[in-house]
């Protein structure tokens, strides 16, 4: 989200000294994309954010896959997976591609022992139970139920929990996520139509300065893989930082829906993309007002992109049987639609209250073991009459 932000103290020009009071001087990284061409903030540390004591260890994180080539629509039971205490053991990857892993997480408690750091992926957290505080080296994110947070890549955060009854669901990206581009002008602003703006935006608040040595640990994913490094310093010891690349927060609740007399279809809830696949926000809205208006969507085809659903909350009135926390996948080539029943019971009904959270991929998924094991039989068979 290209909304510049400053926070703490900063020198008034770039790649200039900028001096301690008490001597010596600040230490400046660019945090920065696309080689010097993306977008980027400018960070000013205590100490070098450079000094690596050693690396304790490395393994793979990679997830296991059970069916590469799937053709089967599937529904999995989210609230199946069973809470663990620690954040990254938490994390469930349950359908991936070359672009993106999809992940299930119940964590129980909050990061003290350690950070995390994944260079390969931007991370947007979808807040399904609980709140707490996403920390990182740009500040504090305040969170709660319903809310996205979006990580950009190579960010240091600690996620603080206020409870034990945590659900996330995780979409780590290859592909840098941004707002969708036909929602902004060529500045980059927000437009009119957009169903958000930019006041809906939470950027990092309170800028937590840690001047601190000793042995910290970061754990640091890189090609499917956890390296465990001991720094020196505190990561989170930035006096100021000024820029573009960082943390935010954006509420399910606060996606304003767009509606018509017939039936929108589902680019009308997109809220982020990348080039590789689509994410949307499913709200509570009024129904189309068109008196022969079929409020449930029709059948059809995903030809060039798989279909995932993540139930959040409400009545998803196109599906017999879907409880929150399901996810549904129909893959690419297999027509899907209303199952039977739900365009009937549609007719008439002025508006609904469902919540759900949908991604698009313009590649395959597989399937992965974690998935099988909260997976639902006979899903795709459910059409039957």
């Amino acid at each position: 989200m290209p909304i510049y932000h400053t926070l703490g103290k900063i020198p008034h020009k770039r790649h200039t000294t900028f001096k301690k009071d008490n001597g010596g001087f600040y230490y400046e990284q660019l945090f920065g994309t696309i080689g010097f061409d993306g977008m980027s903030s400018l960070l000013y540390h205590i100490r070098r954010p450079t000094m690596v004591k050693e690396v304790i260890k490395s393994y793979s994180v990679a997830p296991k896959i059970a069916v590469d080539k799937n053709m089967l629509s599937r529904c999995l039971g989210g609230f199946r997976v069973k809470p663990e205490d620690d954040y990254l053991k938490s994390r469930k990857p349950v359908l991936v591609n070359q672009d993106c892993q999809i992940e299930l997480a119940a964590p129980t408690q909050s990061m003290k022992d350690y950070f995390y750091k994944n260079t390969d992926c931007d991370e947007l957290l979808f807040i399904h139970k609980g709140e707490g505080i996403l920390k990182s080296l740009f500040g504090t994110l305040k969170f709660k139920p319903g809310d996205y947070i979006l990580i950009p890549r190579g960010v240091i955060y600690q996620v603080d929990f206020d409870t034990t009854d945590n659900r996330l669901f995780i979409v780590a990206s290859h592909r840098p996520i941004y707002t969708p581009k036909r929602y902004r002008n060529w500045f980059g602003q927000l437009l009119e139509h957009s169903p958000f703006c930019e006041r809906d935006i939470r950027k990092p608040e309170a800028l937590e300065t840690h001047d601190e040595k000793g042995d910290f640990i970061i754990k640091v994913r890189k090609q499917e893989m956890i390296h465990e490094y001991v720094y020196a310093s505190h990561p989170f010891d930035v006096v100021g930082w000024d820029g573009y690349n960082y943390p935010y927060a954006f509420s399910i609740h606060d996606f304003e829906p767009i509606t018509g007399r017939i039936h929108q279809p589902p680019p009308v809830h997109q809220t982020f993309e990348t080039d590789a696949f689509v994410i949307c926000s499913f709200c509570p809205r009024l129904y189309d007002y068109h008196p022969e208006a079929v409020p449930a969507p029709y059948n059809h085809s995903n030809i060039d992109s798989d279909e995932v659903l993540y139930y959040v909350d409400g009545d998803f009135m196109s599906r017999n049987n879907i409880e929150a926390g399901h996810i549904t996948l129909h893959p690419a080539g297999i027509p899907h639609g209303p199952h039977p029943g739900a365009m009937e019971r549609s007719i008439g009904k002025t508006k609904t209250e469902e919540l759900a959270v949908m991604v698009d991929t313009f590649r395959p998924l597989q399937i992965t073991e974690n998935a099988l094991n909260i997976e639902i039989p006979g899903y795709h068979t459910s059409w039957l009459e």
